[in-house]
């Protein structure tokens, strides 16, 4: 413990040297600007300014510290259009949509952004406090899951999806498995076969998420607000001067908690990400609740659990990458990249041999995330002003900002077909009232399932029963069945309870 603490006082003079303060705000502002244009994120935002970094000659230090404000800085940003305009900035926002957009067509605009801003404050502060006195146990923990465990825990992550959203689990499974299918588009890495391309060379690498997740989202909106001004049905969206109280607070401390835990034990897990955080907090916060009612309507809770979630995440991801080498998520993995290109190599030595970079990384993410909650809550009423926009105006901006938005990343004009397309379809999905977030997570998940699910069988040479070989995937399963069968108990039940209850009309 009194290494512990040794250790962040070495870095807290290291995060609050003047240059490298500088560069934890720079970075934390830079990042929240660049989570809320709509499917950037926090890798892209990363990968397009470690260059910079780079080439200017900073220490391995304060690059590090600038790329690391940049990328929690992203987890902040994302959920600003999300909640705004339903495009979610990265997967791990797209549960922030189910009750953010809600609320701020309910006139709750400020409310939804403060809330998440503190949310993501305390998440994220979490995860730092845990990575800071317990990360190199849980990263030794976290290793041993085996391919067959990711099995399960994807396993997991699907039986939560049944009551994940909307009323009807038929309908929320078959969006699941559309998103399986957009994942498996391309050429088997395996086999080298081409799966579902059509012929089509463009595909033949698979559909980018950044593609699949404007299109679905993005161009969705785009299409039913054309609709809506089209059938004069277009309504003002009022704007008041809500903002999170303490009684919000009070009423989601546990939520904040929750979702904290999940999102930090999750985001250790190498290749998991805030993706699968966010839905599994939102999916434990849906069960937890007494009155469910309201999820999916613009309940707070169900804004809270994922905004905590995938900003535990991302504290989560960075143990195993500076305690083991390993990288947690795809920006943790550009990270790792960036200190092998200063010749620094992560893993357990470095807290010995280059404690300035460990430890300084640590104590800038706790300045950070105050400077996010002191950047992010002025600016609540100036971005909830945004929804004022005329439609007319707003309808182009998104559209500018989906197009730019794919092309500036993926180069390729195929991609603003794709887009297009996907904008069709997912605008057709939700006239037949299906849920779009199923179908991102089932296109998140799928990739994960099918790679794990290859490598454990090819571990047990195509022996099937590795797949329930460990406590772990054994835990997970059990877990998986609960969450499927016990709701449908637990309704049963209130069902024969309520007609027990109800008085009998007389002969």
């Amino acid at each position: 413990m009194d290494a512990v603490f040794s250790g962040l006082a070495s870095g807290f003079a290291v995060a609050l040297d003047p240059f490298n303060l500088f560069l934890v705000l720079a970075g934390c502002f830079a990042g929240t600007l660049i989570g809320a244009l709509p499917g950037i994120g926090p890798i892209n935002g990363v990968a397009i300014l470690l260059p910079i970094a780079y080439g200017l000659g900073f220490k391995p230090e304060s690059a590090i510290i600038l790329l690391a404000g940049i990328y929690y800085g992203a987890e902040y940003g994302g959920r600003i259009s999300s909640i705004l305009l339903n495009v979610p900035g990265d997967a791990g926002a797209v549960m922030t949509t189910l009750d953010g957009n809600p609320m701020a067509r309910n006139g709750e605009a400020g409310k939804a952004l403060s809330l998440s801003a503190v949310a993501s404050f305390i998440g994220g502060t979490f995860s730092v406090i845990l990575m800071s006195f317990f990360g190199p146990a849980l990263a030794s923990y976290a290793i041993t899951f085996s391919p067959s465990d990711y099995v399960a825990l994807m396993v997991f992550a699907f039986a939560s999806l049944a009551s994940l959203v909307g009323s009807n689990p038929v309908k929320t499974l078959l969006a699941a498995v559309i998103g399986l299918m957009l994942a498996s588009i391309g050429i088997d890495a395996n086999t080298g076969v081409a799966r579902f391309t059509f012929g089509i060379p463009d595909i033949l690498a698979g559909i980018d998420f950044l593609v699949v997740v404007i299109g679905l989202f993005g161009m969705a909106e785009l299409i039913h607000l054309v609709e809506q001004q089209a059938a004069g049905t277009l309504k003002t969206l009022k704007i008041d001067k809500s903002f999170v109280t303490m009684k919000d607070l009070a009423f989601v401390k546990w939520t904040i908690l929750r979702g904290s835990i999940i999102g930090f034990f999750i985001g250790i897990l190498p290749g998991t990400g805030a993706s699968v955080a966010s839905a599994v907090a939102y999916g434990t916060e849906k069960r937890a609740a007494r009155d469910a009612s309201r999820f999916g309507e613009g309940d707070m809770r169900g804004l809270a659990a994922p905004e905590a979630a995938n900003n535990a995440s991302a504290g989560g991801a960075m143990v195993p990458m500076l305690t083991l080498g390993i990288p947690g998520s795809g920006t943790t993995a550009i990270l790792l990249g960036a200190l092998l290109l200063f010749n620094v190599t992560p893993g357990p030595l470095m807290f010995s041999q280059r404690p300035e970079i460990a430890w300084g990384l640590i104590a800038s993410m706790y300045i950070g995330n105050i400077a996010l909650l002191i950047i992010n809550l002025p600016l609540v009423g100036l971005f909830a002003r945004m929804l004022t926009i005329p439609q007319q105006f707003l309808t182009p901006l998104i559209a500018v900002l989906a197009f730019v938005g794919v092309y500036s990343v993926v180069s390729n004009p195929h991609d603003l077909y794709m887009i297009t397309a996907l904008g069709v379809f997912g605008w057709f999905l939700r006239k037949l009232q299906f849920s779009l977030a199923p179908v991102i997570l089932g296109f998140v998940l799928g990739g994960l399932f099918e790679d794990n699910l290859r490598r454990a069988l090819s571990i047990s040479a195509g022996d099937w029963t590795i797949l329930v070989s460990s406590f772990n995937s054994i835990a997970l399963y059990l877990m998986a069945f609960l969450v499927v069968v016990v709701p449908i108990a637990l309704s049963r039940r209130r069902r024969r309870l309520d007609e027990a209850e109800s008085p009998k009309a007389p002969a």
